[in-house]
């Protein structure tokens, strides 16, 4: 089925290149507007579509327990691109789903440029009257350039929020000193050697955690404001909250037994695998603010690190989101202008696997606009419905702050049904109501 409107897709992240992909099934041309490389960012390494800036998981890969494991499975079952592109670079990692960065994006940038019915065009959009009425997917990610920021201003009447994202440091592999560290998954899930674990003792980790609170920060003055993702703190605003916060976060020993010593770690830092080839690692839940001048002095302390090189070091950057729940309507589209929808991490998702479901609808939403067909949304009790309901009509706009998928959001399922249910046999219920609810909604999806 063909279309004589085209559809323009600004952003060629994880939600532009799900919303092309899904709009392409429908038989609709699109144009993805992506401003790399002409136009750099901070954070941005290569000039790959979909590149991966922050951490290399897609998080828990577990359906029957974990709602971003739902999320996956719903995703799947919609033949998504990113998922697809994620199943095949995967990389181990435990029970998460984690992937090799640049083979993920080259996956993605290539079947794109195959597609026939999505036209890649490398450009900074500085202005949207050339679209006139045609439709056109907002995507441009937390990292929408200045120049479109202004374009996003003027459409919503209003300044976009923020909220400050961190990055963690990438270990080469070679460096790090496996006569202390060991590789060994936590309760040895997965293959049960996925994760490499370097052991502090009390006063090393006390020494670790003096030497970052002392060392310089990265300052936005002009942004004092701002406040942090609660999913991706930077380690001194953990630290911040009680000297035990990161033995109880990210650095928990429980789990692991270390086979180079007899003593128990007091705190355990852990490296996940960052490409396949196992080269890199990078640290979990190190994101950091730390200036680069000092990071490697300061994570050399970690005992398994002392000669430790880094391929990349850790920072801090602004993310750009909108009042979702103010400003669009209940299928993505701005309440002023009906040929404007919003799509991915912009609208106030946190997560790749969020952003790409939010692509995922919007594409669909806008390829059933073009056709002139009516959508009807996923159900309530799924994962990805329980996601557009809460940018759109359950989230309060005077508190609306980024959030991950979880149970909480997927509370519209009638707890009559499993009032006798509690932990573990509560979240398999309700992620089996919604992986067989989003099944059942999936084959209503085509024409």
């Amino acid at each position: 089925m063909s279309s004589e409107n085209n559809i323009h897709i600004v952003g060629g992240g994880l939600a532009g290149c799900e919303a092309a992909h899904q709009i392409s099934k429908f038989g609709i041309k699109s144009y993805l507007y992506e401003m790399r490389p002409i136009v750099t960012t901070e954070v941005h390494k290569t000039n790959f579509l979909a590149e991966l800036v922050c951490s290399n998981s897609f998080r828990s890969d577990d359906k029957r327990h974990n709602a971003v494991g739902v999320l996956h499975e719903e995703l799947r079952m919609s033949d998504s691109l990113i998922m697809k592109a994620a199943d095949n670079t995967r990389i181990p990692a435990g029970s998460a789903l984690a992937v090799d960065r640049e083979k993920f994006s080259k996956f993605i940038d290539q079947e794109i440029r195959e597609n026939p019915l999505i036209e890649l065009v490398n450009k900074e959009i500085t202005s949207i009257k050339n679209f006139k009425n045609e439709q056109i997917i907002i995507a441009t990610g937390p990292l929408t350039s200045s120049n479109f920021s202004k374009i996003i201003n003027k459409l919503i009447k209003e300044e976009p929020l923020d909220f400050f994202d961190a990055i963690a440091p990438i270990v080469y592999k070679e460096s790090i000193n496996m006569n202390i560290a060991w590789k060994q998954s936590r309760y040895d899930k997965g293959n049960g050697d996925d994760y490499i674990n370097c052991p502090l003792t009390k006063e090393e980790y006390y020494d670790l955690l003096n030497t970052i609170i002392e060392a310089p920060k990265i300052e936005f003055k002009e942004f004092e404001n701002t406040p942090y993702f609660e999913g991706c703190m930077p380690i001194e605003e953990m630290i911040r909250r009680g000297s035990e916060t990161l033995r109880f976060g990210p650095l928990k020993p429980v789990g692991l037994t270390n086979p180079n010593s007899e003593i128990k770690p007091y705190a355990v830092v852990q490296l996940r695998q960052d490409n396949k080839i196992g080269t890199l690692y990078n640290m979990v839940g190190f994101q950091t603010k730390m200036k680069h001048s000092v990071q490697k002095e300061v994570l050399q302390k970690i005992p398994a690190l002392k000669n430790a090189k880094f391929a990349r070091l850790g920072g801090l950057h602004r993310n750009t989101f909108i009042n979702s729940p103010r400003l669009l309507d209940e299928d993505m589209r701005l309440n002023k202008n009906k040929n404007i929808y919003f799509a991915g991490q912009i609208t106030g998702v946190e997560g790749y696997v969020e952003s790409c479901s939010i692509g995922n609808l919007v594409g669909r939403i806008a390829a059933h606009d073009n056709l002139k067909k009516k959508f009807r949304s996923p159900p309530d009790v799924t994962a990805h419905g329980s996601l557009i309901k809460h940018l759109t009509k359950n989230a309060n706009p005077k508190t609306f702050q980024p959030m991950n998928i979880n149970f909480g959001l997927m509370s519209s399922i009638n707890y009559s049904d499993c009032k006798n249910l509690k932990g573990k046999e509560r979240k398999e219920f309700m992620a089996t109501k919604a992986i067989n609810s989003f099944k059942k909604w999936i084959k209503t999806q085509s024409f």
